[in-house]
């Protein structure tokens, strides 16, 4: 069984670390849960957990890409190239927010363009979070699989969605996200349920990192996308089996 590694990310600006928080399950037992690196500090931290076991997969929950009409407009071809611009170019694009971004002062939505991919297209919710794809190069250079774009190898990269993970709760609640965690993971032991209760981001990426570590038998056959299929640009978001 693969180790399975969950970040749940943080699209601030700043004090972004003390919203990343990190859950790392072994042999299903949850071994890690814990925040306070910064982005390419937790993306450190994971390769080097991840380099301790044979096959590991990480999930990260943050867009992999962009809409095909976007990547091509810009003329990349690859998940890489993507990847190699935004760790250049990530700050000024985000800062001038032009389409397909969207959300700072004075800068809505537009109404001419899709602004989102298909596989969150076909959510009922569409997350929204890019910043973090620049980290994906960092991934890339190591040498780890990144789904649907690459041949499958390990570690394994793939991109979460904690809602997905999680199912319907309250997550603003603690009541609710230990009662949650009471339900669904009762062999859990009390000090960690009490720690992945203590925040929506430690829920989110406890809970991604125990369900994705029961459906490592999906995560172990994922494929590379289909030559002619959008996702080899625009990526997918890992749906858990029912």
């Amino acid at each position: 069984m693969p180790s399975v590694i969950a970040i749940d990310w943080s699209g601030r600006e700043t004090g972004a670390a003390e919203s990343i928080w990190l859950a790392h399950v072994v042999d299903g037992e949850l071994v890690r849960l814990a925040n306070g690196s910064g982005r390419r500090a937790v993306i450190a931290h994971a390769l080097e957990l991840a380099g301790d076991h044979q096959q590991t997969v990480i999930g990260l929950d943050f867009a992999f890409s962009f809409p095909c009409w976007y990547v091509e407009e810009l003329g990349w071809s690859s998940g890489r190239e993507v990847w190699a611009a935004m760790r250049d170019e990530a700050e000024d694009l985000l800062r001038g927010c032009q389409p397909p971004f969207w959300g700072r002062a004075g800068r809505r939505r537009p109404a001419d363009v899709e602004m989102h991919r298909r596989t969150e297209m076909a959510l009922p919710f569409q997350p929204k979070s890019v910043r973090g794809m620049e980290h994906l190069a960092t991934l890339a250079e190591a040498d780890c699989s990144i789904w649907p774009f690459d041949p499958p190898g390990w570690p394994r990269v793939v991109e979460i969605y904690p809602r997905l993970l999680t199912g319907k709760v309250h997550k603003s609640r603690h009541r609710e996200r230990l009662g949650h965690l009471e339900e669904h993971f009762a062999a859990l032991p009390e000090p960690w349920r009490e720690r992945a209760a203590g925040s929506e981001d430690a829920f989110d990426a406890a809970v991604s990192a125990l369900r994705m570590a029961n459906g490592t038998d999906a995560l172990v056959c994922l494929e590379r996308a289909d030559e002619d299929s959008p996702e080899l640009l625009e990526g997918e978001i890992w749906i858990p089996p029912a």
